[in-house]
Parts: structure tokens; sequence; C-alpha cells
């Protein structure tokens, strides 16, 4: 093995420590005081490596390393560096890791790719202050620069004046070029059990689920606790409880692996004794199927719709929807190619969570690999893997770099 386990290891345990919740897992959200901190690491370990640094004007982070060939496309390796609240130490940060491994590497046995390789760091995957997959999907245009300049956070903050905030640039280009990308690899833990539960190192995903958020506002009238007889409420909250108890349902009935969850819920104006007079929560809804898919959220709006009505107003947004999407066979062969020449075991799976590299797919040819979850644990203080696991993945990543920029 060729990977250095101990500086991988050393790169988890630093990022871990810029968090939010010391001692209750990684809370890192974009342009946070905890992400320049993790941000100005990244940057610091990528010059290190001999790599030219940038960043764009959504935030994400580049380090390239330039090719022979004259304004050839990048191969491009990294995750994100966000977290959830209170989440773990590896989700998105261990591929962020393998990423600046993969540069090491390179640095370490003096390769010169033909074309260039590109590590990158990416905000906001997770979509735990503004929108998910918002780092990728600057980069890819899935966003126009026009609609990413209008995204608020819950305390009705722009992302403009968030970066502003954080010392960082949002009048840089977002937007890249697909024809500036040849290919993109990313490493990331399991989030559940298959590959631990096996015994198998590594896992080549050939697919990702298709998944949509909705954003849903129940508006009633706010009134005294006290004072106001049950029969004469306009109860926001009560709306929204009866409409999220009937959800669950929906994609049950459905089956074949279709999910939905309740998320983030923000009620107002959230005190013991007075009437909620609106209700904000978000729906997620995910299947390999896109009718799937989408037949829940036909069902979802309908019984959303149903409660307008007795002083009670409902909206719905839809700020994010990805199809299912099939990953590239001909980056899968070298992945597994890779594996076979380092005699890892490994094991060709699909992927129930999205991730940046589902959003890459739109535009380039995309390559994704898990490596175990302890106990498939994920978006929490207990998510753990194996240094050595880590490593096998980073391997991996740095055998099939090497032939994706040579040729």
């Amino acid at each position: 093995m060729q990977v250095n386990i101990e500086r991988i290891q050393k790169h988890i345990e630093t990022l871990s420590g810029f968090t939010q919740t010391p001692g209750n897992g990684v809370t890192r959200l974009s342009y946070s005081q905890e992400d320049l901190q993790a941000r100005e690491y990244i940057k610091q370990q990528m010059k290190a490596y001999g790599l030219t640094v940038r960043e764009d004007g959504i935030g994400n982070i580049f380090g390239k390393l330039e090719g022979k060939i004259q304004d050839a496309p990048s191969v491009m390796v990294g995750s994100h560096f966000d977290s959830v609240p209170n989440g773990g130490a590896y989700d998105g940060a261990g591929g962020v890791v393998a990423g600046l491994e993969v540069a090491a590497l390179f640095q370490e046995n003096k390769l010169t790719p033909n074309y260039p390789l590109e590590i990158i760091a990416m905000i906001e995957e997770e979509g735990s202050r503004f929108r998910g997959l918002m780092g990728s999907s600057g980069i890819t245009g899935t966003i126009e620069e026009s609609d990413f300049k209008n995204i608020r956070d819950v305390d009705g903050l722009l992302v403009t004046e968030a970066m502003s905030n954080a010392g960082l640039d949002p009048s840089l280009p977002i937007h890249r070029d697909s024809e500036t990308i040849k290919a993109f690899l990313e490493m990331h833990i399991e989030q559940g059990p298959i590959l631990e539960e096996n015994d198998i190192p590594i896992g080549v995903v050939q697919s990702i689920v298709g998944l949509t958020q909705l954003s849903v506002t129940i508006t009633g009238r706010a009134g005294h606790a006290g004072t106001t007889p049950m029969n004469k409420r306009s109860d926001a909250l009560m709306s929204a409880t009866n409409i999220m108890s009937k959800l669950p349902q929906l994609a049950i009935d459905e089956g074949d692996g279709t999910v939905l969850t309740v998320g983030r819920l923000q009620v107002s104006p959230n005190a013991a004794n007075v009437i909620p007079d609106t209700v904000n929560f978000t729906v997620d809804i995910r299947s390999g199927e896109e009718e799937k898919v989408l037949k829940v959220v036909k069902n979802v709006k309908e019984i959303i719709r149903s409660y307008d009505g007795n002083g009670i107003k409902t909206s719905i947004e839809h700020p994010l929807y990805i199809k299912p999407k099939a990953l590239s066979d001909d980056i899968r062969s070298l992945l597994s190619e890779a594996c076979n020449d380092l005699n890892i075991s490994h094991y060709t799976m699909n992927s129930g969570a999205g991730h940046d590299a589902m959003v890459f797919s739109d535009v380039t040819d995309v390559g994704l690999i898990f490596v175990p979850s302890e106990n498939g644990l994920s978006h929490c203080p207990e998510e753990f893997t194996h240094a050595d696991d880590l490593a096998r993945g980073a391997n991996v990543l740095y055998e099939t770099a090497k032939k994706l920029t040579e040729a």
C-alpha cells in the first residue's frame, strides 16, 4: 500500500476539531467560523502538495496540478467538507482527505500527469444551512448564478451576504465549463451496514437514487393559548402534525426501497402560551425509480393542499429534484481493475444516499466508491471508519486517477 495511513488519520483528526459542538459530533456549517478553519487547513495542505489553489464564487476549493497537455480537461478528485449538525468526522471529510492523499502521492512519486489533476473540496452538500448539493450544483450549472444569489438560510441571510461576512468573494465565477472536466472521482463512507457485514473493504457504486426535497409552509392564526376556544382556532402546528403523520405511509405503500423523511421543523412564534401561526417543514423523498419519486411527490402535495381552508393556508416549494443516476461504466471498470491490482476485494452496489457524484454525472464521467461505516452509522457523533479502510479507498482512487490522467 502506497498511501500514508498516519497522514490520513492526522487530516481526519484535524478536520474533526473544526466543530461548533466539541464533544458532541461535528457541526460545520457553510461559511461558519468552523468552515473557515477547515478551509484554511485544506488550502494549506493543497499548497504543501504542490497544487495551485483557488476558490470560486460559491466557496468551493480547487487545488490543481497542471498537466503536460495544454488546456486539457482535469481529472477531479474530492468530496465535501460541510456537515450535518452533530454529525460525524468522516461523512464528506473522508473523501476530501482521500483527495489530498492522492495529491500527496503524485508529489511523492514525482508524477507529472498528461491531463491535469484537481483536488476539490466542496461546500453545502448536506444542505444544513442553505440547500443540498449546492457546491456541486454551482460548479455544474445546475443552479443558475442568478438563482444562487437569491438562496437564503433559515434566518433570511442571503448566500452572498454569508459569504461576504466570512471574507469570501461571491463575485467570482461559479459555473464551470464541462469541457474543462475529464472525470470526477469521489470516495465516501457507505453510511450503511452492507460492506462491514460482508467484510468487503470497497464498494464500487453503479447508480445513485433519485431524490427530491419539498419545503412546506403552513400558515394559520396566532392566538392566546388560554382564551381561544378550540373550535375557533387556526392552529398551524396541529395542521402540520396531522399532515406529517400521514406522509410516511405514502413511501411504505410505494415500496421497493422508497423512503420519505420529514426533517427540519420550524414553529413560529414558538412560545408555550401562543397558538402557532406558521410552521415550516421539509420532506425528503428518495427512490431508485424516478416514477416512484414523482408519484410520492404528487400524493404528498395532494395531502398538504387538502388542509387549505378554515383559516389555514398551505404553500409548497420544490427547491431540489435530482433523477436517479447511473454512473460511468468505464470509470467503474477502472475502479474495479484498481481493486484487483491492489488485491482488495470489492462489491458492486447502489447508493441510497445522494452525493456530489450524482450532480457531476450530468456533465462528465463519474466514479464513486464506498468504504465501510462501523455499525452502518452516519450523521451522528458515533460515525466511524477505520483509517485502514480510508487508506484502501485512497489507494484505489490514486491508481484510478493515475490511469485517467495518463490517457
